[in-house]
């Protein structure tokens, strides 16, 4: 239910107050508060095991989901205690973190697999990494050409902001820009949306959005399972992150994220359709 929700936002940043207004204004009273920015496809973990943290402790977690580089830059410069990412910070992250005094922590806290999606009507089942490639910077142009109909195809992209995006960037893209047509999202969600809305489109989300109203294909023959990605035998896996200062984490911060790494959030982990970390 909660998967099915976060799917249907389209736009952007959002926030999410977790807990009841009551409790947030006698919270930020006296501090005990959890704020988080980032990565909208860390969102569905962030989401699940925040409610069920809230429900044992007297704790208000506020959430964003803007994006991996936002959540980031957030943290450095002091706007939030947990930054959620969907792929490593870079070195020039890091550095400008150091210069303004920050000691990064970085805390794995589950698997995840970036899978193509398409809609259902279309007659395509599988597609390999080159072909991937090619669609994505233009050399490939009608679905005809993967064996489908003789229709183009319709690229859909996240963002620049996205973690999501730095990881396709890198392993499908070999770093080469995508397409200049393609239309891109702010969110897994609303990437979600227009494929499901668009009989030629093509996208790309984590493994935890995939829901109904869109068709994965497999990637050089392997299927998108939590045990194909467990192993790594998935050729587009990556792990999801939460950055933290160590200068100043807060007594709630930690108990928050000691609760995501324990049994009960893993297995909510798991029940938000990404691979727990242990």
């Amino acid at each position: 239910m909660i998967k099915q929700v976060i799917k249907r936002i389209i736009f952007g940043t959002f926030t999410i107050a977790v807990a009841a207004s009551l409790l947030t204004a006698c919270s930020r009273a006296t501090g005990n508060k959890v704020v988080i920015k980032g990565s909208t496809t860390v969102l569905p973990v962030t989401q699940k095991t925040a409610e069920a943290f809230r429900a044992l402790n007297k704790i208000s977690i506020t959430i964003e989901g803007s994006g991996s580089g936002n959540g980031i830059k957030a943290l450095i410069d002091g706007t939030c205690d947990i930054a959620n990412s969907s792929r490593e910070m870079k070195p020039e992250e890091l550095k400008s973190a150091r210069d303004k005094g920050k000691a990064v922590k970085e805390i794995a806290i589950a698997v995840d697999m970036i899978v193509p999606v398409v809609n259902p009507s279309n007659s395509v089942k599988e597609i390999n990494m080159a072909q991937l490639k090619a669609i994505y910077d233009g050399s490939i142009t009608s679905w005809k050409q993967l064996g489908g109909k003789d229709e183009n195809i319709v690229v859909i992209s996240r963002d620049t902001s996205s973690g999501t995006y730095e990881i396709w960037n890198e392993r499908v893209m070999k770093k080469k820009d995508v397409r200049k047509d393609a239309l891109l999202q702010a969110s897994n969600g609303a990437i979600i949306s227009a494929v499901a809305g668009n009989p030629r489109a093509i996208g790309y989300v984590g493994f935890g959005y995939i829901d109904s109203s869109v068709k994965p294909l497999k990637v050089d023959k392997v299927e998108a399972t939590i045990d194909n990605g467990k192993s790594g035998i998935y050729p587009i896996s990556r792990k999801l992150y939460m950055y933290v200062d160590e200068n100043r984490v807060s007594a709630e911060t930690q108990k928050y994220i000691d609760y995501v790494l324990s049994a009960d959030g893993q297995r909510l982990v798991k029940e938000a359709g990404f691979i727990p970390v242990k």
